[in-house]
């Protein structure tokens, strides 16, 4: 009883100074799971107060979010950058932070009291969050987008993959779509006289070089051609050069089947068993940690990596430092031609949904106006001050070039950080950076080039109940299938096998769901 007392008595406190102070830039710090369910009632109140004048007077109309943050000190109403957002946009900002380590339970409970801001980010596809869609809870935006000049090139796949039965229910936060690539020792390929690859037959030819061939030039046989991990990826990116589906591919008769049962999916795996019996890539990948699969690239060891490219600035800089003769030592390219041309798996594209609630947005005029206000702050000005914040305070440019002026550990980096939280970024980021190297330019234009070539998943906006009960169990069938071909324990037979214990394992009832949904969707688009 005395536990009891003291929680509300703290929460009491808490919220006393919460309403003092929380004024529009954050709520309550993270709070544990009892005392936030504790302080529900109150929480709510003060997550929504808007800090206007005492008069309760703006000439301006107000937008409330609710988002992630990552910093223990939020945004206060003094910040220069959110002042300047906030004239640019000609919007009052009242911004609710919660710490992101707790987002997903003060999502839950926000939704459930029903008092929700009038933009609240969405980090995935939710229960809670599918629920209150289906129960009409936030507005379909799908008609609305093409009316506004940035909203409306939003990339169609992205959108797909953040569709929820194939409407669109949120404004994505961009990530780059075509971000999966190949970086590579561009030093190894030199010494050996050997171009950039550009198909599969090149890129075998690369690896068995890069294996037996002793691209360092020790004299030593301690190389091998590609560092694989137990991460999946990798082989999930490859499947596509082959012309494999993501995920799901279109029969001639319009109905999906899944990845694994198609040829072109067996073609690829085919090949990485080639790869692993001729020891192209390390033995050990079926353990290898995620985590150090970087190691033996920056050690020498393995001279190529199919993952995220801008993972190949940062292991160039961590070579340089282990040796600083290894400048310029790494490079990247996007994809290698297979029989049906150029192809590449791409990531979801976002990273997160800015969601509207019916009952806070409550008119068609209302929503107009805050898509309004997610739209101008995709232009450059808007960018700019949430990433970088205002020019003389938080960085400077000279002679056209960009130098921040606080890093993340000054005072002043409180102003401006987690102020991008709640930017879309549609159709691109650009804000005001500083230089890239060489190498980073690279990168960026082979993620940009890459969005021309990634296959989509057709299947991506459709939530399966039975894939939510026995996924993890079907995908466990198949990725252990395909490990055990790769490493010859199981014979083409042994897959197939793998592929009917996956059918008689609730397959067949997901296929069967999907394809209704499916259809069901085709038909709302129409």
């Amino acid at each position: 009883m005395l536990a009891t007392q003291s929680i509300i008595l703290i929460g009491g406190i808490l919220m006393k100074k919460a309403k003092k102070s929380f004024g529009k830039k954050a709520a309550i710090p993270a709070l544990s799971a009892v005392l936030l369910t504790s302080l529900i009632g109150c929480s709510n109140d003060a997550d929504q107060t808007s800090g206007k004048a005492s008069d309760g007077k703006s000439s301006k109309p107000n937008i409330t979010i609710m988002t992630t943050g990552f910093s223990t000190t939020p945004l206060t109403d003094s910040s220069p950058a959110l002042q300047a957002l906030e004239k640019y946009t000609g919007v009052d900002i009242t911004v609710n932070y919660v710490m992101n380590s707790v987002y997903n339970d003060k999502l839950n409970v926000t939704l459930a009291s029903g008092n929700l801001p009038k933009i609240i980010m969405i980090p995935d596809k939710l229960p809670s969050f599918v629920s209150a869609v289906r129960n009409d809870a936030f507005w379909d935006l799908t008609p609305y987008l093409k009316d506004y000049p940035n909203l409306s090139q939003a990339n169609e796949i992205t959108l797909q993959n953040s569709a929820i039965d194939g409407k669109i229910y949120g404004i994505y936060r961009a990530r780059p779509l075509g971000r999966n690539g190949v970086y590579f020792r561009k030093d190894w390929l030199e010494n050996l006289g050997l171009e950039e690859p550009k198909t599969i037959d090149d890129f075998y030819n690369v690896l068995k070089a890069f294996t037996y061939n002793d691209p360092d030039g020790n004299g030593k046989d301690d190389t091998y051609g590609m560092v694989i991990s137990k991460f999946t990826g990798p082989f999930d990116v490859m499947q596509t050069w082959f012309g494999a589906p993501n995920k799901w591919g279109i029969t001639k008769d319009g109905k999906l089947e899944p990845d694994f049962m198609t040829t072109e999916y067996m073609d690829a795996l085919k090949f990485f068993k080639k790869l692993y019996d001729e020891k192209l890539i390390n033995q050990d990948f079926a353990v290898m940690d995620s985590g150090k699969w970087d190691v033996p690239f920056q050690n020498g060891q393995g001279g190529l990596i199919v993952n995220v490219l801008d993972q190949a600035h940062r292991n160039a800089a961590a070579m340089e430092k282990i040796d600083p003769k290894l400048k310029d030592a790494v490079d990247v390219l996007g994809a290698v031609e297979g029989p049906e041309g150029l192809h590449n798996l791409p990531t979801a594209g976002y990273s997160g949904l800015l969601a509207i609630p019916k009952s806070s947005v409550k008119t068609e005029k209302e929503l107009k106006q805050v898509l309004s206000f997610l739209d101008k702050l995709n232009n450059e000005p808007a960018q700019t001050f949430a990433y970088a914040g205002v020019e003389g305070r938080h960085y400077k440019i000279e002679d056209g070039k960009f130098t921040a002026l606080v890093t993340s550990t000054d005072p002043l980096y409180s102003e401006i950080q987690d102020l991008n939280q709640f930017i879309p970024g549609i159709p691109d980021e650009n804000f005001k950076h500083a230089e890239y190297t060489p190498l980073q330019v690279k990168e960026k234009e082979i993620i940009k080039e890459n969005e021309k070539i990634v296959v989509a998943n057709p299947a991506a906006s459709l939530l399966s109940e039975v894939y939510a009960q026995k996924g993890q169990q079907l995908d466990n069938i198949i990725n252990d299938a395909r490990i055990k071909y790769i490493v010859g324990q199981i014979d083409e037979q042994g897959f197939k096998d793998a592929i009917k214990l996956w059918k008689s394992s609730g397959g067949d009832d997901y296929t069967d769901e999907i394809n209704k949904l499916y259809k069901e969707s085709n038909k709302n688009k129409k």
